[in-house]
């Protein structure tokens, strides 16, 4: 009864391992195949299905849910009777019996579906797997209906590194580092790219799923996005667009050839080629250009009626480089300005100001001497725990404005966290996009795995910005062993959605000080700040406090229970009081690309 032909099983086994599949994924869901025994995980807050969820029986058969929290079974011997499995999830918990075991006793017959539900404790809540081969595997198997067009595989990719991406030409371009394969062990490392539909020009909503359709080479596998002849591996990042002089739309990047993490053959500027449909170097240097290493993700943001992009740097993760959007000022390094407090009389007033890099070098005997002054003035920065207290280095991240918070909010993984070196992903607020930056509160943690370089995707923003979304790279480097690799998801990207309703993300706010002309001082919250156009006023950030008290209560420190930490966020903590308050959200940007 429960034996299942050979040759058939063998197909299922190898199901997203074969380079040419030819049927589609409907045509799987129409034979649903009936020796399978199916396990359904949801999360008992939303109902929807856990990916990445381990059900392992007491022989240590391993299996993982896919992204519709689905995981097919099938073991000769195991067929037809009661098997108890091992239930966790990194971020996720279930139930405990007498004796502290997490897991339970299925009867497993075939062409039936027992479904667990699974306590989430993450504040984000796991989504899908955006790349790699088997995302849908175990629905396509049970019959049961998937959201993208290639359920199985795409592209011959198996696993991807860091995602950049920007909108260009009315689509959404991604890019990503070191890219594998199914064919061989070694993939490609010039940078893979592909493109999808914005959201409300595709059905697809981001809530189940990113159609990706990738640029490949005559294999089939996915190309080199910036193929150069020399040695070394290929990343890019700070990718943007700008118009240049023939009102042409052009999409550039910061680019670094590697030989490893720590050695680097060249950087440069690239720009995409429409015809060759690649980068192409338009800047290159042995010697670092740009005034930081790293450009990271750029935000569209306007100042004073001018555009902007500004960067968020890592390691660590802040706000502290813009350009002008104009193709001039985006292809010559010096006109890159800083936020920094370099290049004045080092007085206790000396504050940080924008400043293009060109005429910061004036100070400096030579460029590489700047960058290393750049680099020292925000290697102390860090943020602070909202549990704990304990200070968190922000490693990496992205930075973007939100209308539901009316904050910039930052979404960054620690450098050393206590589960894992590189796998606990926070949530930080803040009134400009440099800052003041001071609490955070984790929303995701891993065990000895590293979940690193998140990036927010603003122009998935639902509800006026209530739900946001971001994705990471999943993967054992760096926290972890490659014994413990998680079959498909390894090294490769998740996507997550944070629910900003939620309670425990309201942090406490900056509350500044101001003085008036007539010397009278009053405290207010940021948006106050604003409303009574009192910026030039504000003498210095005097305390955190609750959101939920109304900026008018606050008369003085001792009207509620303050947290002084700024101390330890900035090395001269009333320097920098203006902050960055004339820069304003570039809501136009997304609005008009997403509605042509």
């Amino acid at each position: 009864m429960f034996r299942m032909d050979l040759s058939r099983l063998k197909s299922f086994l190898q199901i997203g391992l074969v380079t040419s599949i030819l049927f589609t994924a409907q045509s799987f869901a129409e034979q649903p195949d009936s020796a399978f025994f199916f396990i359904e995980v949801l999360d008992q807050q939303t109902e929807r299905g856990v990916p990445m969820v381990e059900l392992r029986t007491t022989s240590q058969i391993r299996l993982y849910t896919d992204s519709n929290g689905i995981a097919a079974f099938y073991e000769p011997g195991l067929m037809g009777q009661k098997v108890f499995f091992y239930v966790d999830s990194p971020g996720y918990e279930f139930g405990a019996d007498g004796f502290g075991i997490r897991g339970t006793t299925l009867d497993t017959q075939p062409g039936r579906t027992a479904t667990l539900k699974i306590k989430r404790q993450n504040i984000a809540q796991r989504l899908y797997r955006i790349t790699g081969q088997g995302i849908y595997r175990d629905s396509v198997i049970a019959g049961r209906k998937v959201f993208i067009q290639e359920p199985l595989l795409n592209g011959q990719v198996c696993g991807q590194d860091s995602i950049n991406n920007c909108i260009y030409q009315n689509k959404l371009f991604w890019f990503w580092g070191d890219t594998t394969r199914v064919g061989y062990a070694l993939g490609q490392f010039s940078t893979a790219g592909a493109t999808s539909e914005l959201y409300g020009q595709d059905t697809l909503d981001p809530d189940r799923g990113i159609n990706l359709k990738y640029f490949v080479d005559k294999t089939g596998f996915s190309k080199k996005m910036f193929p150069l002849p020399d040695p070394g591996m290929l990343w890019i990042d700070g990718v943007i667009t700008v118009v240049n002089d023939q009102k042409q739309e052009r999409m550039l990047c910061h680019f670094g050839r590697h030989k490893d993490l720590g050695s680097v053959y060249e950087r440069g500027l690239g720009v995409f080629n429409d015809s060759t449909q690649c980068f192409e170097p338009i800047l290159r240097d042995s010697q670092p250009l740009m005034p930081y290493m790293n450009c990271g993700h750029a935000a569209p943001v306007v100042v004073k009626g001018t555009k902007y992009w500004y960067f968020i740097i890592p390691f660590p993760a802040t706000v502290r480089m813009r350009v002008k959007s104009t193709w001039k000022d985006a292809t010559d390094p010096n006109c890159y300005e800083v936020f920094t407090a370099l290049g004045q009389n080092q007085t206790q007033t000396a504050s940080c100001r924008w400043i293009p890099f060109g005429k910061l070098l004036h100070d400096f005997a030579s460029r590489p001497q700047a960058q290393e002054a750049l680099l020292k003035e925000r290697e102390s920065f860090c943020l602070y725990d909202i549990e704990s207290g304990k200070s968190v280095k922000p490693h990496n991240g992205s930075v973007y404005w939100n209308n539901w918070r009316n904050k910039w909010i930052m979404i960054f993984h620690q450098a050393g966290g206590d589960k894992s070196w590189l796998g606990e992903v926070w949530y930080a607020e803040a009134d400009t996009p440099v800052g003041p930056w001071a609490y955070a509160r984790k929303i995701m943690t891993h065990n000895q795995y590293s979940f690193y370089n998140p990036k927010q995707h603003p122009y998935f923003d639902k509800d006026n910005g209530r739900s946001i979304y971001f994705e990471g790279t999943y993967t054992y480097m760096f926290s972890g062993d490659e014994k413990q690799a998680t079959p498909r998801y390894e090294y490769n990207q998740i996507m997550y959605r944070l629910d900003l309703t939620d309670l425990r993300l309201r942090l406490p706010e900056t509350v500044y000080e101001l003085k008036d002309k007539s010397g009278n001082i009053s405290y207010l919250f940021a948006d106050a700040v604003r409303r009574q156009n009192r910026v030039n006023e504000i003498r210095r950030v005097a305390f955190y406090a609750s959101s939920s008290i109304r900026p008018e209560e606050v008369k003085s420190d001792a009207s509620i229970g303050k947290t002084d930490i700024q101390k330890g966020t900035y090395k001269n903590p009333s320097d920098d009081v203006l902050y960055d308050w004339q820069a304003e959200p570039d809501i136009a940007y997304y609005k008009s690309r997403l509605a042509q």
